[in-house]
């Protein structure tokens, strides 16, 4: 199905302008913009709603804001403070793990490189994107469960995966548009284009949806 994107995009973000930003892009306008400290709010956020992973990001940022601090911090600390967030002990071992070689090989600034990003255990594409993205302002794909139903129900792609998405995405959207895809499609795909029941009464986009796997809407 044919989707002008930046048409639609406008629209998307008019509608969504009364609904919470997604949660790094906040944290961005918060202060905390640099990579170390996106990357570091990307894997609080893994399996975590926005809601619980941005309080406990600004937390730990605000107590620990650079590479060299996050690794000096006791790692008991560390979990209690992810504790709001899931697999904390996991993610505070590996957020420490980080912050320790950024600290020691990199003199506490996280390059914007790519391959470097992912070279970090359980660093995947979608964080590695989004960091780059965010706070390099590099054009990056970055695609999440929210992106990755809302293309496929428009008909934009057909993918089975978020993985598979980015790629199919890369190839079909412009690349000026996919930092802004997932700063825009976040918000929406939780409170209009939502999993369940999605509102299609009032979607500003409905007239270019092809619906796929909608079986009942609001």
């Amino acid at each position: 199905m044919f989707v002008d994107i930046a048409f639609t995009l406008d629209r998307i973000e008019r509608a969504v302008k009364p609904y919470p930003r997604a949660a790094m892009f906040e944290l961005a306008a918060r202060g905390y913009a640099d990579p170390f400290q996106q990357l570091v709010a990307c894997i609080i956020s893994i399996r975590t709603r926005d809601e619980t992973s941005l309080p406990v990001a600004e937390r730990l940022l605000t107590m620990a804001p650079t590479a060299k601090e996050v690794a000096e911090v006791p790692i008991d600390e560390l979990t209690q403070t992810l504790a709001p967030s899931t697999f904390a002990r996991r993610k505070a071992v590996q957020i420490q793990s980080i912050a320790r070689r950024v600290a020691e090989e990199f003199a506490g600034n996280l390059p914007c490189d790519r391959e470097l990003i992912l070279s970090f255990a359980g660093v995947g594409i979608k964080c590695a994107n989004l960091t780059l993205g965010i706070a390099c302002g590099e054009e990056r794909m970055s695609v999440d469960v929210h992106v990755h139903r809302i293309v496929n129900r428009w008909g934009y792609v057909s993918t089975p995966s978020p993985e598979a998405t980015t790629k199919a995405l890369e190839l079909e959207m412009p690349s000026q548009y996919w930092v802004r895809t997932n700063a825009l499609l976040v918000p929406f795909g939780k409170h209009i284009c939502t999993g369940q029941m999605p509102r299609c009464s009032t979607c500003p986009v409905l007239e270019m949806c092809a619906q796929h796997g909608v079986t009942r809407h609001r």
